[in-house]
């Protein structure tokens, strides 16, 4: 699909299957019309069908059943906590083992919500599926991809993705863009017979071709085979908890050795009570709810998004487009409604006065006294240049709706150039009602007219206005030679009026408040795009660029870019230009676009943001189809990627101090010599009213935080002294407690667990920042739960807690407080460093 933005001629490919009659005697012609094909017949593709020669490669948007379910459940640390929880069903109690419950219970919730969201993803897809036209006994029609059969007959237009191997049968101007497939940017001219590959695209003219290889045999079905889909992009917040559990793996193996031995040192008469306080030992050393709550958060994210009709093709899709300060924009289709209006045709003046005023020939103008400054015949000409184009874009559509098709017999098509972004004109040559031949252009009047024409001056006060201007004029110059535009007599302007879309304005407020720029990259007149943009209020839009300006100079190029809002006249490859550019000096960038010359910076940019009713290469190439073509449905997808990282953030800082103070406690009671402080029941309770719980609300609430890099670094700067603090002053409160009295053991691990509690709380409190309602009656409810396991007395016995006397409780009491007015202290000292 190629759009008015990207299509100043307004006229895209002319399409095989509803040309009329062509090349009468004397035309000029491109060369000869090959036979039309009729295509398979409905017998012969239930026989290929019958023989498993179907294009039955499976659309990939989210991962199998099965491997979600694989990538849940056979993780490191579920074997780690699984091997621990085998041991204490043989050593008991059962309350010991309450961990392996949490385990599995977490491993259920994450298999759940990431099948929830391969089922959004994958009714999102089959709605976004490309439906390519195949012609069967004579007729076009629409199929799924998954519908081809080897030997189809599959028709192609501007925009349309190969979407299997074959070989040309049917050629007009047909330009096929294999640069993802071979990296060479330049289109290629197919001519019958020639080979197509698939997972390139069309980027001008039509044509068809037999389909020779089908289903996994094709070759970006052998491409597919390598990656999937849904991890293409990189996601900093999974490699840097990635890079965290690896560093915790290595650590954890010699710290809990350690632990072993000395438990069964200290408890040599008792050995299933050294094996208990072991196992209580390296159980919390393990974030296993951190890798489920990112999974979680990222499914739930893909689930609302869904809501919106917002396919997510990558899911760390979500997390890049939150990390984004850079959107590239395309004007049409996004800032503007796909539908245009002609709002009037105006005749210049005639041939003759205008050689004359010129004195200025052209080689192949009209003869003289020439009348086709006429408006009448102006519209009919216009009528049988849309009438020989059966896919219209929205300009041509407009000229459709607004002159239809001339009268019968008064104009024949003979031949027709397509639509090129490089030359940003189209033609038709006409057999014209005086029985004379002559070849008609519609494009941008900058590009077809000389500089410094009279007429430019009326274009640009026609642009300045937000108008869309085209030139209509005619030369008796072939289409098939060198330059059919260098003979042109301008004969009229085309007026098109473009609907706003009415959330552009919105989203674009939306993202100045967010700190994230819009550039706004079109291939119409910079003027043009000039005067939408100001009138949707863009910053900057005053001062729009015509790309034909920019510096050619990596370095120059970069910083015009980096300073400039608005940019006219860009073509395909100038848009990848930009992008890098914008990509060269830090930022981050995503690119939107719907037409077939936007697929080049969809691909580069960092997210790729397709509109549903796009082209099937920019649906294809993109991490994002917006379904519904909502531009505003951006800021909820911006929204939803920094929700997922921010309370991912939250959340690992409550995991990883845990692990923290873990290993802490492990290295303190090796070298002491002492009895792990815990037992399993302990570490479990501790974990799931300061970790667990809470973690799972926070993952999941509203965040509006502007995404950051160095994920790792944020996150060990509170988790490190945390998890000492935390760590340090448990086992303070356990000496102090134990030099008191050495022999109870249960009173001594009570007083360990309420310090660590308090701390572990308090935590929570410093993470849950800034509060809100919900957040302080989080916190409040978890520590009404402790309570009530202290005081209520089958708890308390279940778990094995009993606060002896008053003292040594008190004294764990002021640890904690210590310990926390020193969290704060540090807290305070990170959050200014951070923010400086």
């Amino acid at each position: 699909m190629t759009h008015p933005a990207e299509d100043p001629s307004g006229v895209g490919s002319a399409s095989l299957g509803a040309r009329p009659a062509l090349a009468a005697p004397g035309a000029h012609a491109t060369g000869p019309r090959p036979q039309r094909a009729v295509g398979l017949t409905a017998a012969e593709v239930a026989e290929r069908v019958a023989r498993g020669q179907v294009n039955d490669v499976p659309v990939r948007s989210s991962r199998s059943a099965r491997e979600i379910v694989r990538a849940n459940v056979f993780t490191r640390f579920n074997a780690i906590i699984g091997v621990m929880f085998g041991i204490i069903l043989v050593v008991g109690p059962i309350q010991d083992g309450l961990f392996g419950l949490v385990i599995v219970a977490n491993t259920a919730i994450g298999i759940v919500q990431e099948l929830r969201a391969k089922k959004t993803l994958d009714s999102l897809a089959l709605i976004g599926e490309a439906r390519p036209q195949v012609r069967r006994d004579g007729t076009a029609q629409a199929v799924p991809t998954g519908g081809i059969v080897l030997d189809d007959t599959v028709l192609l237009g501007i925009g349309d993705k190969v979407v299997v191997d074959g070989r040309v049968t049917e050629s007009d101007g047909l330009e096929i863009d294999e640069s993802l497939l071979t990296g060479e940017p330049d289109p290629v001219l197919k001519h019958p017979g020639d080979e197509v590959m698939s997972g390139s695209f069309v980027v001008a003219g039509a044509g068809a071709f037999t389909a020779t290889k089908v289903g996994r045999q094709a070759y970006a079905a052998q491409l597919a085979e390598e990656a999937s889909r849904f991890t293409l992009v990189r996601s900093e917040l999974r490699s840097g908890i990635n890079d965290i559990l690896r560093f915790i793996t290595y650590l954890l193996i010699p710290t809990a050795i350690g632990l072993v031995i000395s438990q069964l040192t200290v408890e040599g008469n008792d050995w299933r009570e050294a094996v208990r306080r072991m196992v209580a030992g390296i159980v919390p050393m393990v974030p296993e709810g951190l890798v489920l709550l990112t999974s979680v958060a990222f499914a739930i994210g893909v689930i609302r998004l869904g809501r919106r009709q917002c396919l997510v093709q990558e899911l760390p899709a979500i997390e890049g487009l939150a990390r984004v300060d850079t959107v590239c924009l395309d004007k049409t289709g996004t800032l503007t409604e796909g539908g245009m209006d002609v709002v009037e045709l105006r005749p210049l003046r005639s041939a003759d006065a205008r050689r004359s005023a010129d004195d200025r020939p052209g080689p192949g103008g009209p003869p003289a006294g020439h009348a086709f400054a006429d408006p009448e015949l102006l519209g009919q000409a216009l009528g049988a240049m849309g009438g020989a184009d059966s896919r219209p874009n929205p300009s041509m559509q407009a000229v459709i709706d607004a002159y239809g098709p001339p009268p019968d017999g008064h104009w024949r098509v003979l031949e027709a150039m397509p639509f090129s972004s490089a030359r940003k004109w189209s033609g038709v040559q006409l057999l014209e009602p005086q029985g004379t031949e002559g070849s008609w252009l519609l494009g941008a009047p900058d590009v077809l007219l000389p500089a410094g024409d009279p007429a430019l001056a009326e274009v640009d006060e026609l642009g300045a206005r937000g108008l869309r201007v085209l030139l209509l004029g005619r030369t008796t110059v072939a289409l098939d030679a060198p330059d059919p535009a260098a003979g042109l007599e301008p004969l009229a302007l085309l007026v098109l009026q473009q609907r706003l879309r009415d959330d552009a304005a919105p989203t674009l407020r939306y993202f100045e408040s967010q700190r994230v720029r819009a550039k706004v990259i079109s291939g119409d007149s910079a003027v043009s795009v000039g005067a939408v943009a100001s009138h949707l209020g863009l910053a900057g839009a005053e001062r729009p660029v015509d790309a034909r300006d920019l510096p050619a100079d990596g370095e120059a190029l970069a910083e015009a870019v980096d300073l400039t809002s608005v940019f006219g006249r860009v073509t395909p490859q100038q848009k990848r230009d930009l992008v890098g550019a914008l990509q060269s000096r830090g930022h981050t960038v995503a690119m939107t676009g719907d037409g077939v010359n936007d697929v080049l910076a969809l691909k580069d940019a960092d997210i790729g943001v397709a509109m549903g009713t796009g082209s099937d290469a920019t649906r294809a190439v993109a991490q994002i189809v917006l379904l519904d073509d909502r531009f505003a449905t951006l800021p909820s997808v911006v929204a939803e990627g920094r929700r997922v990282i921010g309370n991912i953030e939250r959340v690992a800082n409550l995991f990883l101090v845990k692990t923290v103070y873990s290993v802490l406690l492990a290295l303190l009671v090796v070298f002491t010599n002492v009895p792990y402080p815990f037992l399993p029941r302990h570490s479990t309770v501790l974990s799931t009213l300061t970790i667990g719980v809470p973690a799972f609300f926070l993952a999941l609430a509203p965040n509006n935080e502007r995404a950051r890099t160095g994920f790792v670094r944020r996150v060990l700067r509170l988790a490190v002294p945390g998890g000492v603090i935390a760590g340090t002053a448990t086992f303070a409160a356990y000496m102090v407690a134990r030099a008191n009295d050495s022999t109870d053991l249960e009173a001594d691990t009570s007083v360990a667990t309420l310090t660590l509690f308090i701390v572990a709380i308090w935590v929570l409190a410093i993470v849950a920042r800034p509060y809100t309602w919900w957040r302080l009656l989080l916190i409040a409810t978890m520590c009404g739960a402790f309570t009530l396991v202290l005081v209520v007395p089958w708890l308390s016995e279940f778990f094995q807690l009993s606060l002896s006397g008053v003292r040594d409780p008190w004294v764990g009491v002021g640890i904690a407080v210590v310990a926390g007015l020193l969290l704060e202290v540090v807290w305070r000292v990170i959050v200014r460093r951070t923010d400086a």
